[in-house]
């Protein structure tokens, strides 16, 4: 079973958190500092990821099922359906896992999907790019977060987030399980059957075009001036679409827990 790592009421509604390729749970700060006091925020460690298990030959020989079992098994666990926020490898498990099962997710919220290309192997440039990415941080990463507080707006918080991950990666992941399988990102945004908000760059090269979304349910946005991370690029474009899209998702849900919330002695 993945770590799972939680803050917040138990008895408020329920959002899970997918994190991206070399990041973990711990990358989420301003998101959880922001939400927790609203909802019971859960965040977890993918496979070879933060504090999950290591990758061994028989999940690598599957790697991007494997992924997908393991949140689905992860959503199975919980209550009830949550609310799904996700980061690119992880919004790809999470679109995934919510097209095949619906029943265990409530809505979804996509931040630049990592897109699948049919390959069933990882592409070596790909290998030896994140290979010198995570080599940068063998001794603590002080040179990469000075880089990013004068090359990026992201908060002091993010930054260390994004930084501390980076030790707890799986190399065997990145050396032989880096690849994505099926080339199904448009067909899977298509087949969803729950409420879902894909945010992305305009200028990027991961999301479909908004021609090929068909879906009623699926609302694509593309949003200017930001990278792969809008949520840290432009919090405030980011939480102005996500805020309103989640508590709609909730509707009653979320209502009611806040009314018996504030009903109790202490709470205003």
């Amino acid at each position: 079973m993945l770590a799972l790592h939680e803050w917040g009421d138990p008895a408020a509604p329920a959002l899970l958190l997918v994190h991206g390729l070399t990041e973990s749970a711990a990358a989420w700060p301003d998101a959880v500092a922001r939400w927790s006091s609203r909802y019971h925020v859960l965040a977890v460690d993918q496979r070879g990821h933060g504090v999950s298990p290591r990758w061994d030959d028989e999940a690598l020989a599957r790697a991007p099922q494997t992924m997908q079992e393991d949140l689905e098994r992860v959503l199975s666990s919980l209550a009830e359906p949550p609310v799904v926020v996700a980061h690119s490898l992880g919004g790809l498990m999470s679109l995934r896992a919510g097209a095949a099962r619906p029943d265990l997710v409530r809505a979804l919220v996509l931040e630049d999907v990592a897109r699948p290309t049919g390959h069933w192997g990882p592409a070596p440039w790909f290998v030896e790019h994140q290979e010198r990415f995570l080599d940068a941080f063998a001794d603590g990463g002080a040179a990469e977060r000075e880089r990013m507080r004068r090359e990026s707006s992201w908060s002091d918080a993010e930054i260390e987030g994004w930084a501390g991950c980076k030790g707890q990666v799986d190399r065997r992941y990145i050396r032989e399980g880096t690849y994505l399988g099926e080339a199904d990102l448009v067909s899977a945004v298509n087949r969803l059957t729950v409420p879902t908000l894909y945010l992305a760059p305009r200028h990027g090269d991961m999301a479909p075009d908004p021609s090929e979304v068909t879906n009623p349910l699926v609302r694509l946005v593309l949003i200017d001036g930001v990278g792969h991370c809008v949520r840290r690029d432009d919090p405030e474009a980011y939480h102005g679409l996500v805020d309103p899209f989640i508590e709609e998702a909730f509707g009653e849900r979320c209502g009611s827990w806040h009314d018996r919330r504030e009903g109790q002695p202490g709470v205003s």
